[in-house]
Parts: structure tokens; sequence; C-alpha cells
């Protein structure tokens, strides 16, 4: 057993108040802004031009609002010559000569047309659904698996955990106004597995130890199993978010979304296997009575110093 225990739900009601807090504000500015859908979801059509020299991109947007683009989304591309403009109106054969004709002329030096790409409305709102059952699933199936594995309160803590993580990372996304788009979707699916990892992994220790501790209270085995899988839990998560914030500051412009889910979610994923999981559970009277084994005459009992 662990020397020093430490007294991590001796925290515990200041961490379900801040648990709230977050979720509170995520879910009011998910109500309140919503999510900033990128293409993948809305529709609309994505031109990628290569200037051969640097231009501002307020000069840009200055150029395609006077051009009557006016909701047109400009942003740098990996470099300060890749430029990459996002417009809510629908392909047409034309449109690609057309921004770069408006763009030519503005300025005044070469710019070359890389890609044009589209998406229908229609498949945007499919996959606004399907993205949202792949969660719902997700969740289901956790619930399903770690009720089989370890015991129904140990299940209910694990998806809470979950459900905890993904509203605050996608609360995350609201407040900032930070594009939600199909790699999103994917980072998302990965912290529900990387959350889900830890969870697994504490809970493992607290059944084991409920099972070795059986004359001491559950939150005192819930401190020690918190104790014993601090380092494996933090070793886990800084090696993970040095690769994250190698993707976020030199990943290029396409995966930063994705980074970015990665790494919040991470954060907090962290936090929610090692409280809220383990809070739940001690919430729903976890106790050595529902996972013991019936001791058998002989078998030496563990106890804390």
């Amino acid at each position: 057993m662990t020397d020093k225990v430490i007294n991590f739900m001796g925290a515990r009601k200041i961490a379900a108040a801040f648990s709230i807090a977050l979720i509170l504000i995520s879910i009011g500015s998910l109500i309140g802004k919503g999510l900033n859908f990128g293409l993948d979801f809305t529709g609309g059509t994505l031109v990628e031009v290569v200037y051969d020299e640097a231009q501002p991109l307020s000069s840009i947007r200055q150029t395609l609002a006077d051009a009557g683009y006016a909701d047109a989304v400009v942003v740098f591309f990996g470099s300060d010559t890749d430029v990459l403009v996002r417009l809510p109106q629908g392909m047409s054969p034309e449109l690609g000569e057309t921004i770069l004709g408006v763009l030519t002329d503005a300025a005044g030096v070469g710019v070359e047309l890389r890609r044009i790409e589209f998406v229908g409305p229609q498949v945007g709102e499919e996959l606004r659904e399907q993205g949202g059952l792949a969660i719902l699933l997700a969740l289901i199936v956790v619930l399903i698996y770690i009720s089989m594995r370890f015991q129904f309160k140990f299940a209910a803590g694990a998806v809470i955990a979950l459900v905890h993580d993904v509203i605050i990372v996608l609360g995350a996304f609201s407040l900032f106004s930070i594009d939600f788009d199909l790699t999103v979707l994917a980072a998302l699916l990965a912290v529900i597995g990387y959350s889900l990892n830890d969870t697994i992994v504490v809970s493992d220790r607290i059944r084991e130890n409920f099972r070795k501790l059986r004359k001491i209270p559950s939150i005192d085995v819930l401190n020690v199993s918190l104790t014993e899988t601090l380092g494996r839990t933090l070793v886990t998560s800084l090696t993970t978010l040095l690769v994250l914030l190698a993707l976020f500051f030199v990943g290029g412009e396409m995966i930063r979304s994705f980074a970015e889910a990665l790494i919040i979610g991470i954060v907090v994923g962290t936090y929610s296997s090692m409280y809220v999981a383990a809070n739940f559970m001690l919430a729903m009277g976890i106790s050595q009575e529902d996972l013991i084994i019936p001791e058998k005459e002989g078998e030496p009992i563990d106890d804390l110093p």
C-alpha cells in the first residue's frame, strides 16, 4: 500500500462545485451562442489559393466584401502565402475562377487556385445527426461494458465523467467560437476513449482495494486507489499533451482544431477520472458489499496503518 495517501475526496465538494460551474457555463454558451460549425456541417464552398507574396488577411477580406462576398471566412492555411476562403454559397463551375480573378486583380501579384471543394447542406445535416448518434452510442456501449466488467455504480460514474468531458469540450468550442468540423468530432470520440481508459484503470484499482481493504471506510479506499494510480495518470497525460502541443503549434491549420479539442479533453479527462467518476460513485454509496469476494478462512486482511 502507498505510504502517504492523498486526501482527494476531502476536496470532493469543491470539485463538484467546480464541475457544475463548468457544465453550466458550457451549456449556457451552447444554448446562447451555439457551435461555430464548419463547412463539413453547414454546407458551402472552400477555396484555397496561393499568393506569390504574402498578403494581409484584412486586405483579402475587404477585397471579397467589395466583390459581394462579405460573409467569406478568410484564414491562413499553413503559411502566410497560402490562404483558405470559406463561402456559404453553393459551388458553381465559375465560382473558383471568379474568386481567383477578384483576388488577382486586387493583389497585383500572381495567385494560384489550388483547390475548390463543396459540401451540400443536406450532407452537412446528415453529418451532424450521425456525429451526435456516434457519441450517444459510444456512451451507451461504455455503460454496458463497465456494468458487465465492474458494477453498475462504476458504470454510472464512468458515463457521468464522459458526459462531463464532452459537454465541457463542446462548451469551450462554443465559448471561444472555434470552428467545429469533422476533425473535432473525431477528437471528441478520441477524448471519450482516452477518458474511459483512465477511468477503467482507476476503477480497477478501486475494485482491487475494496476487496483487500475490508475494514476501512469507502472514502479511504477511494483515496488510496487514486493515490496509487496518480503517477500513471499524470505521466500518461503529460506525454500525450506533449504530442498534442506539437501538433497544435506546427501541425498546420488543417488539424489545429483537432489538437485543440484533444488538449482540452485530455486536461478535463484527467481531472474527471480522478474526481468526477470517483465522486459520483461515493455519492451513490459504493461500498465493500458491492464488490467484495466472500472472505476465505485464514485469508489475511489489509488495513490502513
